[in-house]
């Protein structure tokens, strides 16, 4: 069974109202229809396939915005998005088939990629979840290779309306963007991804690798409803998190060391 059916076996043909009711219901409302059900709130009754759905949809409904933040979807874009569900999130033809159907609805429908984003916040209160959808927007973002000025734009105020600490942007910069020097500011960029400062004492910096790196847990994620064509991705994220820890935490050491 695909995840989008899954989810509506598991009981997500609930419309929540809002950007990802619609999409959801454009995509269901044909066979589902009046059966469909209103809720209102938080998605404090999703289980872990209705997460999933929620997740899918609200994902591919904000790459088809992304893709036209410039104006209008290009074939390139397309092509990146096509290359992006086969090569990098391996989707099969179901999934894929119900994937593109939402990224089409998306393009045109009335709300913005900021919609999304705020209603996605509402529903799913797992950070690692929201760092999830930001994390691959970047993917596509930087998919050609560079982040275009509509695009950094974007992913430099969706951090707030997702409910991220706003040095997250820095961090994932730094990680796409291998064009990037890798100097002195790159430790900067290493406590924004564990969301400190230098002035962070050693032992607030323990904790917050630790909060980081167990939200990213592989089996905290999958309970949460990332589908598990997604795990490389929080994989990635915890390598990210291992190495910002480990290399703030050696170069105190070395600042130790000489200051003595």
């Amino acid at each position: 069974m695909s995840w989008l059916g899954a989810g509506i076996g598991a009981g997500i043909g609930l419309m929540f109202g809002g950007p990802i009711g619609a999409a959801l219901g454009a995509w269901i409302g044909s066979s589902f229809g009046s059966g469909l059900q209103r809720i209102g709130g938080a998605a404090a009754g999703l289980n872990r396939d209705g997460a999933q759905t929620v997740f899918i949809v609200t994902l591919f409904s904000m790459l088809a915005k992304m893709a036209k933040a410039d104006g209008q979807v290009s074939k390139a874009e397309v092509q990146l998005i096509e290359d992006f569900m086969q090569n990098n999130l391996r989707l099969g033809a179901e999934d894929r088939s119900a994937a593109i159907k939402i990224f089409q609805n998306a393009k045109s429908d009335n709300y913005s990629i900021y919609d999304y984003a705020q209603q996605y916040r509402q529903l799913v209160h797992n950070q690692a979840m929201r760092e999830m959808v930001y994390r691959l927007l970047f993917a596509v973002a930087y998919a050609d290779g560079e982040l275009h000025a509509a695009e950094e734009s974007i992913l430099r105020r969706i951090p707030t309306e997702l409910g991220l600490h706003e040095s997250i942007f820095a961090a994932m910069q730094a990680e796409f963007d291998h064009r990037a020097p890798a100097s002195g500011h790159s430790l900067q960029q290493h406590y924004a991804v564990l969301e400190c400062t230098p002035e962070t004492s050693d032992r607030d910096l323990k904790l917050a690798y630790r909060r980081k790196a167990a939200e990213f847990h592989p089996d905290k994620i999958v309970s949460k409803g990332l589908p598990e064509e997604f795990m490389r991705y929080a994989e990635d994220q915890m390598k990210s998190i291992t190495v910002a820890y480990e290399t703030i935490a050696e170069a105190r050491k070395r600042q130790a060391s000489v200051a003595s």
